[in-house]
């Protein structure tokens, strides 16, 4: 009897030992039952980490927390996690093809973290796989959420807020030189007002021929006419392709919202804009606008924002607003272009899901260091505290985020520079798409399965054989 009670002591002990060790730490996640990796590896790819968690040594008190939290996760669900680098920017797409290619590795599991100009053909040729997972929580980015869902089926994520990526600087003296007060364009975007009608106005006033020479000696703004067009477009309600009803992506350049911003912004290129110089190249506006006889500056905010940016050794003070909207009460607007995380399509819809339950946990933020302002960085020192305050803390918020379905079929440059963006300052917008649209329209016929890949290349083939010879 004694031996029995012995043994029935030992085994509520030890379950009690078990039980124990299936609660969480303070501040973790709860623990979810059932999951269990059998000890293999989960690779996350990515295209930047050159050394991975568990051959880094911790520095910090932060770091520390997030190896011990990495380390919880391992012991918990008996798995092995990495985050490291396979290809670069160029080739980070065509590992997790070849990956696929190849069937993966039975010994492991592999997430990938697509630059967001490829993985539109990661999804169309089913090199991606659909991600059966609650993505309710706050955590995951709505705005990509959108942008990688075909069909409603997500085939792609990213967690947190997008960065902001389109912006419109300004040089604080040249403003203030002409009469522009800094905080009266903030206060015009505070309060919905922030116009292209009010910020036309300033153009006009800033370009100026001030000797009377015939020669422009202060111009009203400069910089990426990409950024320029695109902004116009998107804030107009706009866009350059769109899911039709029928859940077929069509080009879309062609309505009257996406028109008219073409035509606004032309005729900002046109009367306003600092032009490209006969001798300059393509990135000359970057120097330009330091050079202090130019207003406002249309670009991206790593250009301003980021440590040792370009703008990090401009001598005059700037600021920074949204892209203005076409009338008072608009959404302002930033173009995302966030990297998206990705599973191979060679998992069954269990090892799928448990993957993404894995990612979710290992892309948590480290417990007891939410950081909601970590993304401040050292901005601060770089521009006005509006600027970061009001305008980059804005510009990060779902509601200002838009997609470019442009993504889908490869990057904006290669699917409508030379069709045209590159040709919109002295051509017709609408005489430019239709004759681009036949072949925009087959780039859309390749995503949504309705033409082969080798048929649009033939296509391609067969165009360049007709051209005249140069």
């Amino acid at each position: 009897m004694k031996k029995v009670l012995s043994l029935v002591l030992a085994a509520m002990m030890l379950l009690a030992c078990c039980s124990a060790l299936a609660e969480a730490p303070e501040g973790y996640p709860e623990v979810k039952e059932g999951i269990d990796f059998g000890g293999k590896d989960v690779y996350i790819y990515d295209y930047w980490t050159g050394t991975d968690w568990v051959d880094t040594t911790p520095n910090t008190d932060e770091e520390q927390a997030q190896r011990d939290y990495r380390t919880w996760l391992q012991d918990t669900y008996n798995v092995k996690l990495h985050q490291i680098q396979k290809g670069d920017w160029g080739t980070c797409a065509q590992e997790m093809i070849d990956f696929v290619a190849n069937g993966g590795d039975a010994n492991s599991y592999a997430l990938f973290i697509i630059e967001p100009g490829k993985v539109g053909s990661l999804m169309a040729n089913g090199v991606a796989a659909p991600l059966n997972y609650d993505f309710s929580a706050e955590k995951w980015n709505r705005a990509d959420l959108e942008f990688m869902s075909k069909n409603g089926v997500v085939y792609g994520v990213a967690t947190g807020a997008s960065e902001p990526r389109q912006c419109l600087y300004f040089n604080k003296r040249v403003l203030d030189e002409a009469g522009i007060k800094a905080d009266d364009i903030y206060d015009l975007q505070a309060e919905g007002k922030w116009t292209w009608a009010a910020w036309e106005d300033m153009l006009k006033t800033l370009t100026q021929d001030k000797d009377n020479d015939g020669v422009i000696d202060i111009w009203g703004v400069t910089g990426s006419m990409d950024d320029m067009y695109s902004c116009a477009i998107f804030t107009n309600g706009g866009s350059y392709f769109d899911f039709d009803e029928n859940g077929k992506l069509v080009p879309t350049m062609d309505s009257d919202a996406a028109i008219d911003g073409m035509n606004f912004a032309k005729n900002i290129f046109q009367n306003y804009f600092y032009q490209q110089p006969a001798d300059g190249n393509w990135d000359y506006y970057k120097e330009a606008f330091k050079a202090g006889n130019i207003g406002f500056y249309m670009y991206q905010t790593y250009g301003g924002f980021n440590d040792n940016s370009e703008m990090a050794d401009m001598e005059d003070e700037w600021g920074c607003v949204a892209f203005p909207v076409p009338e008072e009460g608009g959404n302002y607007l930033s173009i995302i272009s966030d990297n998206i995380t990705m599973v191979p399509a060679i998992y069954s819809e269990e090892e799928v899901e448990k993957l993404m339950f894995i990612y979710d946990m290992w892309s948590n933020a480290t417990p007891g260091y939410d950081d909601e302002d970590g993304w401040i960085g050292n901005k601060y020192n770089y521009t006005d505290d509006r600027a970061v305050d009001e305008t980059y803390a804005m510009l990060r918020e779902s509601e200002h985020a838009v997609a470019n379905k442009v993504l889908y079929l490869g990057t904006q440059n290669d699917v409508l520079g030379n069709s045209l963006l590159w040709q919109l300052g002295g051509n017709d917008p609408k005489a430019l798409i239709e004759a681009g649209m036949p072949a925009w329209q087959a780039r859309c016929d390749v995503f949504n399965g309705d033409m082969t890949q080798e048929a649009y290349d033939a296509m391609l083939a067969a165009e360049a054989e007709e051209a005249p010879a140069e």
